[in-house]
């Protein structure tokens, strides 16, 4: 009992000291006080830490300054890890949700099929036609020249048919980032064709199976909309 009464005092008591942590204090001639850990001081400015950054204070404006102990500053320092991890959690956390969510992105036709606009490694922005019975992402010279793609290194290793009949060279890429407005993928398979003329059947390339099979997608082609849901 006596083990038990005395555990029972010393969480107590280290409750008390861990409440009674405090900042240091930097009291304003102005009458306004500021909390947090003094960093730096010289002759002219006292540098204070807070959650958001540091400011610092001229000597001038400061009418008295309260110093805790470096336990109390540790304390706080540590409280403030915490709030911060806590937080970066809570935007990760609304991000998936976010992510999660179905999304209606909307669509036009041409002669050459439904047609979406599409931005590709963060930089280069594309227009493309949607493919689900193509395997990767198309991509014409021109795209992968505009994403910065060294064409005499690429290597053919792979054949793709065309609408004009032909069967043409390509070479795997793979894009780190293919982005169709708010939903996106990483380290997406795609394809440069290396033919540079002929009828391909699509503007910049086709939009295939390769970006598409991260999401449960349906097309409403009444609405004309392409509804995508990240598949977790």
């Amino acid at each position: 009992m006596k083990i038990i009464l005395r555990l029972y005092f010393l969480a107590v008591f280290l409750n008390l000291f861990l409440s009674s942590a405090k900042a240091d204090i930097i009291k304003l001639k102005s009458g306004r006080s500021v909390e947090g850990i003094i960093n730096s001081e010289d002759e002219q400015f006292v540098g204070l830490e807070i959650d958001a950054g540091v400011v610092k204070f001229a000597k001038s404006q400061i009418l008295d300054i309260l110093r805790s102990s470096a336990a109390e500053r540790n304390s706080l320092r540590e409280n403030w890890q915490r709030k911060k991890a806590d937080f970066n959690k809570k935007l990760v956390n609304k991000k998936n949700e976010e992510e999660g969510r179905p999304k209606e992105l909307g669509f036009s036709y041409d002669a050459k099929g439904i047609i979406v606009r599409v931005i590709l490694n963060n930089k280069v922005e594309t227009t493309m036609v949607l493919d689900t019975g193509a395997s990767l992402i198309l991509l014409t010279r021109g795209v992968a020249k505009n994403l910065g793609i060294n064409l005499d290194r690429l290597k053919p290793d792979t054949r793709i048919r065309v609408a004009d009949g032909r069967t043409v060279e390509a070479s795997r890429i793979v894009l780190n980032n293919v982005r169709v407005e708010g939903c996106e993928a990483n380290n997406v398979d795609a394809v440069v064709l290396m033919a540079d003329r002929g009828d391909f059947g699509f503007r910049d390339g086709l939009l295939g199976m390769s970006f598409l099979k991260n999401f449960n997608f349906k097309i409403d082609h009444k609405e004309k909309k392409l509804i995508l849901e990240k598949i977790k």
